[in-house]
């Protein structure tokens, strides 16, 4: 009987070695830096930085264009102001130009060809002030 209980003690250490082993085998792979979990905590630890940076450079970005907005917003709106006071104006017009449509006609085209030339010159400096 005795003899039967050791050979049943050797199997059994057997056993637990064999199993020893293979959980040993697992848990190297398990933590292996190339293709375990190590590997992908890496791997996401390099990608949060990445989008850490995009998600910086965006904000910038979007602050950038909040202002130049904001910049355009306030040129409108005065620019729409000078159109009121011009259009208001335009209503104290003598009636005199009434009666000679074709003076007004081309004091109106001359008074457009400013207002063009203008306007070009505007943008233009603008685009010089940019580069």
């Amino acid at each position: 009987m005795e003899l039967i209980a050791d050979f049943l003690m050797i199997a059994g250490t057997l056993a637990v070695s064999v199993y020893c082993m293979v959980l040993s085998r697992r848990l190297s792979r398990f933590t292996d830096l190339e293709k375990g979990v190590g590997g992908a905590v890496a791997v996401l630890s390099a990608q949060v930085d990445d989008l850490t940076k995009t998600l910086t450079a965006a904000q910038k970005s979007a602050a950038g264009s909040a202002a130049r907005l904001q910049d355009l917003t306030e040129r409108a709106e005065a620019t729409s102001k000078r159109m009121e006071l011009l259009i208001a104006s335009m209503h104290d017009l003598p009636e005199s130009l009434a009666a000679k449509p074709k003076a007004a006609a081309s004091a109106k085209s001359a008074s457009e060809d400013a207002a063009a030339e203008m306007l070009f010159l505007s943008q233009r400096n603008r685009v010089e002030a940019a580069k």
